[in-house]
């Protein structure tokens, strides 16, 4: 068994793999205050939870776009498993051509959404994640890492529009009972919602018109199903994407 973990901005997905099989994926709130030791708990309990034996992890692997907490959450993982902890950086091989101008600038996230795509779905391929950005990553048909988009995640615009307005409360994104709203909360949820789903749409579209070539688009992230339903374009939601990524990079670098 494999334990592979994706340190994001809000969120810290723990994944657990026994071949090509998901176990259990679990999330815990990214924490920069946490010590080691109490990561170790954490995962000793989500463990417990999902009656996984330690003694049966044979390695882990680290996504990580928080540097700060990447080397807590690496020390807490070898503490619990006694095994070398894999972090998907330079020097790791992952079987990708990456034609960006600096291929180091890359996020691990990024990458590891990038080699599950182009495994497991026809290329070209767009792939858009959604947490707290959304990024897109544009894939050729063959198999090369072009570039993409970053843009400011649902919950950060939401925060923005909140804290610089007097009147507007906060609230969840969830789809509105309408399209046109006729109070306050609905004409925001409308907006995050249809603006989000037409803008990917948008997107979409242009990449293709660059490329000249129609894509196979695959959408993963915790903001996911809350966006990607109301889109209009064929979009496939591969919730496990990025794990399954990271055991892929795993399986090559494995001695």
């Amino acid at each position: 068994m494999v334990i592979a973990v994706d340190i994001g901005n809000s969120n810290i997905v723990i994944g657990c793999f026994e071949d090509e099989k998901v176990l259990f994926i679990e999330r815990l709130s990214t924490n920069q205050q946490c010590t080691s030791l109490e990561y170790v708990i954490s995962v000793k309990n989500i463990m417990e939870i999902n009656g996984i034996e330690l003694s049966a992890i044979e390695g882990c692997i680290i996504s990580s776009v928080v540097p700060s907490v990447t080397e807590t959450v690496k020390t807490a993982l070898e503490r619990l498993t006694h095994t070398k902890v894999m972090i998907v950086g330079p020097g790791i091989k992952t079987g990708l051509k990456i034609m960006l101008d600096n291929p180091v600038q890359l996020g691990s996230d990024r990458v590891a959404d990038a080699v599950a795509a182009v495994n497991l779905y026809p290329t070209p391929l767009i792939i858009i994640d959604m947490g707290t950005a959304t990024t897109v990553s544009v894939i050729d048909k063959d198999k090369n890492y072009l570039g993409g988009m970053i843009i400011p995640g649902l919950r950060v615009s939401l925060d923005s529009l909140t804290m610089r307005t007097s009147q507007l409360p906060k609230i969840g994104i969830e789809p509105p009972k309408r399209v046109i709203g006729a109070n306050t909360i609905d004409c925001m949820k409308s907006g995050i919602v249809y603006y989000s789903a037409a803008g990917i749409d948008g997107v979409i579209d242009r990449i293709e018109e660059t490329l000249q070539s129609k894509c196979t688009v695959v959408s993963t992230g915790g903001l996911a199903n809350k966006i990607i339903p109301h889109c209009r374009r064929e979009i496939t939601i591969d919730e496990q994407l990025l794990l399954k990524g990271l055991m892929i990079i795993y399986n090559k670098n494995k001695r």
